[in-house]
């Protein structure tokens, strides 16, 4: 049974920094693309970042300069670094594969900016 569990969220001023974590169970993250999608109140979840198994990376263009996805195989892990943070960067964050799989969701982590 695949699981994917989210961890490094908080709350931080514009400007600051999180380094969220995913860690995967149930399966083998090298082999996949793998995404972190956010979800803010009152609005459809979207992708944010996505890295294939041979390392490509793709950000939504809301993003794009400020985060940074990874992944580290021998931890079974993906990361999503974001920098310059924005009030509207506030949302919970999952990882997931890409496309997603609809009975693999975690409960995510929660990253509020504010001042």
């Amino acid at each position: 049974q695949v699981q994917f569990a989210e961890t490094g969220g908080g709350l931080v001023q514009p400007g600051g920094s999180l380094r969220l974590s995913c860690a995967a169970s149930g399966t083998i993250l090298r082999f996949f693309t793998v995404g972190w999608y956010r979800q803010a109140p009152g609005k459809a979840r979207e992708s944010v970042a996505v890295i294939t198994s041979g390392g490509i990376t793709n950000y939504a263009d809301s993003v794009k300069g400020r985060f940074t996805i990874s992944r580290e195989s021998a931890e079974n892990q993906v990361y999503l670094q974001l920098n310059s943070l924005k009030p509207e960067d506030t949302a919970v964050y999952y990882c997931n594969l890409s496309p997603p799989g609809h009975a693999y969701w975690g409960q995510g982590t929660q990253v509020a900016v504010s001042s």
